[in-house]
């Protein structure tokens, strides 16, 4: 139970930072690059609620999502699918960029440095 509530918080808190990036922050950095790098770290933290344990190289999978999500863009679904909703098309994103994977990728990595040290200190 005490995972679970540490994953409550860190997706609650992600979560924020996130939407608060998303409203307020018009610049070169944060937005495109951190923004994309903590949505990995949000959905790894949502997934372990449900799963505390974790399951091995869930971190990948993670990642495997996000590169998935970004070929959507790729491919416009949110044009394809005619969605004018604001909240739905900055979740989903329109615009496929390569940069977006390298930063999905940071964010992954930071997950598993930060699972093996947490493991270490428990």
């Amino acid at each position: 139970m005490k995972k679970r509530f540490f994953y409550i918080i860190s997706f609650l808190l992600i979560f924020c930072i996130e939407v608060l990036i998303a409203l307020y922050v018009r610049d070169n950095f944060i937005r495109p690059y951190v923004g994309d790098m903590l949505v990995v770290v949000l959905v790894y933290s949502f997934v372990r609620i449900f799963l505390p344990t974790g399951i091995p190289r869930m971190s990948f999978y993670v990642f495997l999502f996000a590169c998935f999500v970004e070929v959507l863009q790729y491919f416009q679904l949110v044009e394809t699918l005619g969605i004018t909703n604001r909240a739905a098309r900055i979740i989903l994103g329109s615009t496929f960029d390569w940069a977006d994977i390298a930063c999905y990728a940071v964010g992954c990595v930071f997950i598993v440095l930060f699972e093996r040290f947490f493991q270490h200190k428990s």
